[in-house]
């Protein structure tokens, strides 16, 4: 593995057959990317960001924290608000070995993900400064590769945003830096395994 690609345990965590499994609820990797993105909150906060009830929440905010996904932010908050942190800033999925049935289970609870924060960002393009108008993109692109031509593309793509990663959530980022939600889905188009 290119040493752009590897992994850093220290921010990112790689999901194993028991971690996998606490992330198949639909709304468990949808609670850990909201604190990724938006930082540390009490379990009804996210609740109202998710539009869940608050006893669901909490209660999964627990099973994530078991899975070790995230913690609790003690130095927020007092004895009566728990706030929680994610623990990595980024998940990795390798689908190598995993169980067929809890790998779907996982990755359709993480389309359903995208595509609400994809419906969410439609519905919010009327508010945006005009900076951000055209900064971003719905685009689709289907290609005829080869399995080594597939698994090229996508490590081009995954080393082309790390680069763009240097200065994520640190002070050196420019005061107008937003987080910028990039979604990649490399996948046989559906209907053509057997040809």
């Amino acid at each position: 593995m290119p040493p752009e690609l590897e992994h850093d345990p220290r921010r990112e965590v790689v999901l194993d057959a028991t971690t996998l499994k606490a992330l198949t609820h639909p709304l468990r990797p949808r609670i850990l990317s909201a604190l990724r993105l938006h930082g540390p909150a009490t379990a009804s906060r996210l609740a109202a960001h998710l539009g869940v009830n608050t006893g669901a929440t909490s209660y999964h905010v627990r099973q994530l924290a078991e899975a070790g996904f995230v913690v609790e932010a003690t130095e927020l908050g007092n004895a009566r608000d728990r706030w929680w942190r994610a623990a990595h800033a980024r998940t990795i999925f390798d689908t190598q070995g995993a169980d067929q049935e809890t790998s779907a289970a996982y990755l359709s609870a993480v389309a359903a993900g995208y595509a609400e924060n994809a419906q969410r960002a439609i519905a919010e393009i009327a508010t945006l400064p005009p900076e951000w108008e055209d900064a971003g993109t719905f685009s689709n692109f289907t290609l005829r590769l080869t399995p080594d031509e597939t698994t090229e593309l996508m490590d081009a793509i995954t080393t082309l945003i790390r680069s763009h990663r240097s200065h994520q959530g640190s002070i050196d980022a420019p005061p107008e830096a937003r987080p910028v939600s990039v979604n990649l889905e490399v996948f046989l188009a559906p209907g053509m395994s057997g040809e």
